[in-house]
């Protein structure tokens, strides 16, 4: 997903953001400081619609039309959740300083993106001159699981130096995509040739590993790795790490150091899921 896609959908959920906050007002006698949004209360919010007296609503949209405009949306949004993945569980604002012209809140949101949990804290400053409006991250506070991971450990510092949450959502919505995807394909491998495919971290970790049950003591490793630079560019890096029997490799030295670089041929030539196809079905038809 490119960035002028990105941007186009986030501006799209701005929009609907802004829908739902003027219909909620319709029903609201005082503004709160404080809102939580999550898939339980919006179901709350619907029946609460669903109860109002019609008699109140006269000269204003009914809630039945509410309730359908607000289904449309949530439709809208799960639609956007679907194709980009992100899913947010949660999210709460705090307005901590209002003038005339500036306005500081503060926001909590927290959600997944794919299978990669996240929780952000930051604080949002607009200031109004004249007709324009402009508004600044600051504070911004990134917790994430993969940030044991050395490479999201300095993306996240970045951009947590830099208050860029377009970068740090259109990096993480790419990082997350390989991890499903790897993890895909692991699963997809492991269930095809339960024989021969080993996976001992589980669906979650970067290895894979492969035996022939006919030659004892070969194995070949593969490691896939996804790097994440400062600047949030995601690449995958794959490697073959062979395991021979010191007798085989004294024998057919040659060979064996010739396996890794033929891999990486193959990803280039094949791609990633052929390569390993390709290397399995030649390794389960060894003698």
């Amino acid at each position: 997903m490119d960035e002028d896609d990105f941007q186009a959908y986030e501006n799209e959920i701005q929009a609907l953001e802004e829908e739902i906050r003027l219909l909620t007002e319709k029903y609201e006698d005082m503004r709160q400081e404080s809102t939580c949004f999550s898939e339980e209360e919006t179901l709350k919010a619907i029946k609460s619609l669903q109860g109002e007296n019609r008699g109140e609503t006269k000269g204003h949209e009914s809630p039945s039309d509410l309730k359908a405009q607000l289904e449309s949306l949530e439709t809208n949004l799960s639609f956007l959740e679907e194709f980009t993945g992100f899913h947010f569980t949660s999210h709460s604002k705090k307005t901590v300083e209002k003038t005339q012209n500036k306005t500081v809140q503060k926001h909590r949101l927290s959600g997944k993106c794919h299978s990669l949990p996240f929780q952000l804290e930051f604080q949002l400053l607009e200031m109004q001159n004249d007709e324009e409006v402009s508004a600044v991250v600051r504070d911004l506070s990134i917790k994430m699981e993969s940030r044991e991971d050395s490479d999201v450990s300095k993306f996240v510092s970045r951009t947590e130096e830099h208050g860029d949450l377009l970068t740090f959502f259109r990096s993480l919505s790419t990082y997350a995509e390989w991890h499903e995807h790897r993890r895909h394909t692991f699963l997809h491998f492991k269930a095809k040739y339960p024989d021969i495919v080993t996976l001992p971290e589980g669906l979650l970790g970067d290895f894979i590993i492969l035996r022939n049950p006919k030659v004892p003591g070969f194995e070949l490793m593969i490691v896939w790795k996804i790097h994440l630079d400062e600047e949030g560019t995601t690449t995958p890096v794959l490697d073959l790490l062979p395991k021979v029997p010191e007798q085989v490799l004294e024998q057919r030295m040659r060979s064996v150091e010739n396996i890794p670089g033929s891999f990486r041929s193959a990803l280039g030539l094949l791609g990633i899921e052929a390569a390993m196809e390709n290397l399995i079905q030649v390794l389960g038809s060894g003698k």
